[in-house]
């Protein structure tokens, strides 16, 4: 079918930048990050410049742009991705202004100095499904750079992605340097004549036994040289990890406005940026888990793709200033509910509400008896009630007078290291508490408040 008289199309590269979790920080602290906003746009637009691009428009805490060429056009995201993440480390975690970028090749719709299409549609999803301060491609832009750009790439598998009809394949750009002879899909070139001096023998060594390998040999459907990532399962569950594991399915959101879409979805990255900073407690990313974000999938699906022993699924419904909030955590193998609650509570009090729902998870899943990797039963948790005498969050310290711990020698008031020290976060002198000591460790590593 012919375009329309009068309107124009180009084959373009596309490239859509987003913040991650702008809601949460603007509601944190409103005038500061826009200040580091509008100095973090400038840095990608002087690289979209630099590396002959054209910005087509914002949109609030978004940026689209395009380029003549893939490769600059991914030259750009990674450049400005690494000079975000210099001016990120000197802020505190939760300050942090990171992007997620998507970039896509497409035939679009040239109007007014504006693109439209199906070709800008995959580039915005494709940046929904980066993780903060990450890349993501289309297959159509990997085709093009992959061996022109000294990068590595994740194969994420084929997506599905709103309002397009056929599933779009997806790839995660590494942005930490490539080590020499660690990648296969890049790297330099022998000369031609060795080249089909080594092919020739190999085929003569091979040959027969070539046919009888291919037939045989389970293979995977991530392109050659790339790594299938968790997101693009297959047939076989991987094999459960040796502490707890655990994924946050994307909130549902239950309100009658789409527009609050972004207020679930930043409600599931937080909480799954607050529960990544524990150390025993293996969180899958958020480009995995946003893949089953809208599908009609069982608790039980999820944990045996995501080799995940947990996983955590909710509702959000916005109403004004008011919220309710749903969650609850499921054993992945049976689909047993170990913990559900229902929260009500101002949207000042959001920030707070997060925090106590990952302690509660940590609480819960500490209380738990975890498998090994040997298959051995780990028994040296112990859970108790106790009062808050004193609490010093910067030394991680807490003193409980608490009840009589069965098989664990300590004395009924002690002080005790709680790690991470984010579970002390609201505490106070005279609070009632649930813990979980890990009595290897002497360590506290579940805490939540005893509501009375």
């Amino acid at each position: 079918m012919e375009a329309h008289e009068g309107v124009k199309r180009k084959l373009t590269a596309i490239l859509y930048a987003d913040v991650a979790g702008y809601s949460r920080l603007t509601g944190e602290d409103e005038e500061g990050t826009h200040r580091l906003l509008s100095a973090y746009l400038d840095v990608i637009t002087a690289n979209i410049e630099k590396h002959g691009g054209r910005t087509v428009h914002f949109a609030g805490d978004a940026v689209l742009a395009d380029f003549g060429s893939v490769v600059d056009a991914l030259a750009c995201a990674v450049e400005a991705q690494r000079e975000l993440r210099k001016r990120n480390e000197g802020l505190p975690e939760e300050r942090r202004v990171q992007f997620r970028i998507g970039l896509n090749l497409g035939d679009v719709i040239v109007d007014r100095d504006d693109i439209y299409g199906d070709g800008v549609n995959i580039a915005a999803r494709l940046e929904g499904l980066a993780q903060p301060g990450g890349i993501c491609i289309s297959g159509g832009v990997y085709q093009q750079v992959r061996n022109k750009l000294e990068l590595a790439y994740e194969f994420m598998g084929p997506q599905e992605v709103k309002n397009i009809a056929e599933p779009v394949p997806v790839f995660q750009v590494q942005l930490d340097p490539v080590v020499a002879g660690k990648r296969p899909d890049r790297g330099v070139r022998p000369p031609r004549w060795r080249s089909v001096a080594l092919a020739a023998a190999v085929v003569l060594l091979v040959g027969a036994g070539a046919v009888a390998f291919w037939n045989f040999y389970p293979r995977s459907s991530a392109p050659p040289g790339i790594v299938a990532s968790t997101s693009a399962p297959e047939n076989a569950a991987p094999k459960l990890p040796g502490k707890p594991s655990i994924a946050i399915l994307p909130f549902e959101n239950m309100s009658d406005d789409p527009g609050q879409e972004h207020f679930s979805d930043g409600l599931t990255e937080d909480i799954i940026t607050d529960l990544s900073q524990l150390e025993d407690l293996i969180v899958i990313a958020r480009a995995s888990v946003f893949t089953y974000k809208g599908k009609p999938v069982t608790v039980q699906q999820v944990a045996r793709e995501l080799g995940v022993q947990y996983v955590l699924e909710g509702s959000v419904r916005k109403s004004g200033n008011r919220v309710r909030i749903t969650a609850q955590l499921v054993d992945g193998k049976t689909g047993h509910h170990l913990w559900a609650e229902r929260y009500d509570r101002d949207l000042k009090d959001i920030f707070a509400l997060q925090d106590e729902i990952a302690q509660k998870i940590r609480a819960t899943l500490a209380g738990y008896a975890v498998k090994t990797a040997e298959g051995s039963v780990a028994t040296d948790r112990y859970e108790a009630i106790g009062t808050v005498v004193s609490v010093d969050p910067e030394k991680s310290r807490i003193v409980l007078d608490h009840e009589e711990i069965k098989d664990f020698m300590a004395p009924m008031v002690m002080s005790y290291m709680v790690t991470p020290a984010t579970l002390l976060r609201g505490l106070a002198k005279g609070d009632k508490v649930r813990f979980t000591i890990d009595a290897d460790k002497r360590v506290i590593v579940g805490i939540v408040p005893v509501v009375q």
